[in-house]
């Protein structure tokens, strides 16, 4: 019952969001869908004892690589897709945390807090990086595979 409140809870959320940032409406259905499965990687994999550093770095990925398609498929900028799906990720919680201990003098526990966050949002950043060039070596090989077709049999 968990995952289908956190499934439904995760879609208007992000399509909320994809409203906000004024998404095309046809498209606030498919921003959400990146929300839904970028979250529901992270929600899965921290239940079954993941980091939240590491959860965030897969999920993060996988946005990318769904926004990606995504962009291709309906001839659209990825931003469109990728920014509703990446929100919920974002540690603002914990950056909050950080500030408000450092405000009251607990310095180290304020530090932790921060570094935690840090560390999620380099581990979004990188998931997005390694899934752009995952799929730029993806289609330079495809192109470069039917470019090498159409020069064999031309002939």
């Amino acid at each position: 019952m968990d995952y289908i409140i956190q499934l439904i809870l995760s879609f208007f959320a992000t399509a909320g969001i994809g409203v906000i940032f004024n998404v095309p409406r046809k498209n606030l259905i498919y921003c959400g869908f990146v929300g839904v499965v970028g979250w529901m990687i992270y929600f899965v994999l921290t239940e079954h004892g993941m980091d939240v550093v590491n959860a965030s770095f897969f999920s993060a990925f996988v946005i990318a690589i769904v926004s990606h398609l995504y962009a291709r498929r309906f001839k659209m900028p990825m931003i469109i897709f990728i920014v509703g799906g990446i929100i919920p990720l974002v540690p603002g919680g914990m950056a909050y945390n950080a500030m408000r201990n450092v405000v009251e003098a607990d310095y180290i526990q304020g530090l932790q807090y921060g570094f935690k966050a840090f560390l999620i949002t380099g581990a979004i950043v990188i998931g997005l990086v390694f899934a752009e060039v995952l799929i730029q070596l993806i289609f330079r090989s495809v192109r470069t595979s039917k470019a090498t077709f159409k020069k064999v049999y031309k002939k």
